[in-house]
């Protein structure tokens, strides 16, 4: 089957528009999240410290587990060191929080987080990584990267703290959906 002249051109202008949209968002500092680390939406960088509950875009380090990672899939490639994709999640504890890692999940200060229990297989069977938090104090320059909104986000209870220099940025929700 033949695709006429007509359906080409569209098909065309309808990737052009989309690379046109991509584009405009990527230059008003807004960033497009459709995976479930954090609620999906529009979000916008915003000038503001980073902190304890704070939505924050990063690279992640280059490292083995980060290969991995995006390999299996749980991350994009990208943009970031080590080609690798923008990671969004929750700063959920900060310099001087301690973490303990149990079977029911994460212990912040003693608090249970709630959504951090750690898988030990992914939807494929394969075992996942646990970053050993044994009463584990965050060191100032350290962030808990997680999500909040789901409970099989690859987050900080895999990969572990995750340095402030790895933070591009603090980000908005604008529109959720």
């Amino acid at each position: 089957m033949e695709v006429s002249a007509w359906m080409r051109r569209g098909l065309m202008g309808a990737a052009l528009s989309m690379i046109a949209g991509g584009l405009i968002c990527y230059l008003a500092g807004l960033k497009i999240n459709t995976t479930k680390s954090i609620p999906v939406g529009i979000y916008q960088l915003v000038d503001v410290p980073v902190g304890k509950g704070e939505y924050v875009i990063f690279c992640p380090p280059q490292t083995a587990l980060f290969d991995e990672a995006r390999e299996r899939g749980y991350i994009g490639a990208g943009f970031c060191p080590g080609n690798y994709g923008y990671m969004m999640k929750r700063v959920l504890a900060t310099g001087n929080d301690r973490i303990v890692s149990t079977d029911e999940g994460l212990r912040i200060n003693g608090s249970l987080l709630p959504l951090s229990k750690p898988l030990e297989t992914d939807k494929a069977g394969r075992m996942m990584p646990r970053y050993p938090f044994s009463d584990y104090t965050l060191k100032d320059s350290e962030l808990l990267l997680m999500s909040d909104v789901s409970g099989t986000s690859f987050d900080g209870r895999y990969f572990g703290p995750m340095n402030l220099s790895q933070i591009e940025g603090v980000i908005t929700p604008i529109i959720l959906f």
